[in-house]
């Protein structure tokens, strides 16, 4: 029963999307319309994240050379 209420509590996490016209980000949590605030446009690219991702093939890779 304490799980079913963690699972209510927590907000859903809005993404970042970028317009495809006017450029404009966007945050849309599960559910909304994917559609531009400014301009109403329907076509939205995700934002790029910032976090820093290292492939397996890249680390097998510098693991050969040293």
């Amino acid at each position: 029963m304490e799980s079913s209420s963690k699972t209510e509590s927590t907000p859903k996490q809005a993404m970042v999307y970028i317009c495809g016209e006017c450029h404009h980000d966007n945050e849309i949590r599960p559910r909304d319309p994917i559609r531009c605030r400014e301009c109403g446009y329907r076509i939205m690219y995700k934002k790029r994240t910032k976090r820093c991702i290292l492939f397996r093939y890249y680390l097998k890779k510098n693991m050969n050379l040293c």
